[in-house]
């Protein structure tokens, strides 16, 4: 949600950023909510002068109750009266308006960065950066769930019996990895200074619409019955979500926290799950990292967060790109982000892993989140990335270390995660 400010002193800037992101449904918005938020001024107006003349008279009637004028007394306790009413009346019609322009505000998008390239959707992304030169295999890479099979590592079929498509078990040194893995992506941002945390994997509604669309909660999330509580997509929500409501001090800046959690998602839409492998999935864990800075730093954290993941995966011998987000494909919420997309030898493309993103202070401005300012208090700006997400970081991981003879390479920074194994050999049929 954007600062109301912004479309009062340069609703045309507003205007043009929704142009920009292809969502010129939304202009006739720009008016209705000036209009709304004029006659809310006026009602705010009136309702100050109207407490001011309340306080004089008051005044008034004490000095001529001091002064046993008591005849004199009647008119003005009449007049208190009536301006009591009216302003009970204002603040009915000021609570209608504030949430009719709430509604509004909600839906108009962010401001993006003049950085941000403009463009419909995801096709238009732009490549930034490669990271890291693709191996060059002399055999056929093998599909991931093959190479999962080979060492007895996944079940689809079991987990479709007792939950259905888009669920898995990773089993044996499959499962060791997966761990391996998160372990080794929560050392290294600790070692980067990150603050780890294990947040609620459940949050209340008040939390999802503070840090995302409804149109991307309804896509993406799924509802406990009969609460007032959702799975999270990504530990993301309930980490800016422990700020709620909190006025932290400006000593305290910056915020910065690597979380670890399950993720639950509906995966609706055009790609849809798959039936074999892992690509898209209900169920997944990421370790994931928040920052909670001043608007001045949030672009240098922004920068810092995306280099943190390609270092990840390149200390797993896996080749990355850097893709600038267009317009179009950016969240409502979002001021700039950037794809990490990590080298498929068996497809010859690049796949997202990861996704670094700075929110600016729409995150914080929903959720009521205020630093503490030698001199006033202030909206921080937010910004989350993925560290890394299994099953997409083992999906790149197995094709980029898988060996001719089957067996997988094991990293350095990963042995003592897997017990010093520098190889997971292929079961013997």
């Amino acid at each position: 949600m954007i600062d109301i400010n912004i479309i009062r002193k340069d609703p045309d800037r507003v205007r043009q950023n929704l142009i920009n992101k292809f969502q010129e449904e939304k202009l006739p918005k720009i008016d209705e909510v000036l209009e709304l938020d004029e006659k809310f001024r006026i009602l705010k107006v009136e309702g100050d002068t109207l407490r001011a003349k309340k306080n004089i008279i008051s005044s008034d009637i004490g000095t001529l109750a001091r002064e046993k004028k008591l005849d004199e007394i009647a008119p003005l306790k009449e007049e208190v009266g009536r301006i009591n009413q009216r302003l009970k009346d204002l603040e009915v019609e000021e609570e209608e308006l504030g949430k009719k322009i709430k509604a509004i505000m909600m839906i108009i998008p962010n401001i993006i960065d003049d950085s941000v390239p403009i463009g419909k959707d995801d096709s238009e992304n732009k490549e930034i950066e490669k990271f890291g030169t693709p191996r060059e295999f002399d055999f056929e890479v093998p599909y991931h769930a093959d190479i999962l099979n080979s060492i007895n590592g996944l079940d689809k079929e079991s987990a479709g019996r007792t939950s259905g498509t888009g669920f898995y078990y990773l089993m044996g040194d499959a499962a060791r990895l997966h761990e391996a893995m998160l372990a080794y992506g929560r050392d290294y941002m600790i070692s980067q200074g990150f603050t780890y945390c294990i947040p609620p994997f459940m949050i209340r509604s008040d939390v999802v619409n503070g840090v995302m669309s409804f149109a991307e909660m309804e896509a993406m999330m799924y509802k406990i019955e009969n609460e007032d509580l959702y799975l999270i997509g990504t530990s993301e929500h309930s980490m800016i979500g422990k700020f709620k409501e909190q006025i932290i001090p400006e000593k305290e800046l910056p915020v910065t926290m690597t979380s670890y959690s399950p993720c639950f998602r509906k995966e609706i839409g055009a790609h849809g799950l798959e039936e074999r492998g892992l690509y898209r999935v209900h169920q997944f864990e990421k370790q994931e990292m928040v920052v909670i800075c001043k608007p001045e730093d949030s672009m240098n954290w922004y920068n810092k967060m995306w280099q943190y993941t390609v270092d990840v995966f390149r200390n797993l011998n896996v080749p990355v790109r850097t893709l600038e987000c267009c317009s179009g494909d950016l969240a409502d919420l979002k001021v700039k982000s950037c794809d990490i997309e990590a080298w498929s030898p068996r497809q010859q493309k690049y796949f997202e892993v990861g996704s670094c993103s700075t929110l600016g202070d729409a995150q914080a401005r929903r959720l009521g989140i205020r630093i503490k300012g030698s001199d006033y208090n202030y909206y921080p700006h937010t910004l989350n990335n993925t560290v890394l997400a299994s099953p997409r970081a083992i999906i790149a991981f197995l094709e980029n270390n898988v060996q001719k003879d089957g067996s997988i390479f094991i990293p350095e920074v990963l042995r003592p995660y897997m017990g010093g194994k520098d190889c997971i050999k292929p079961k013997t049929k």
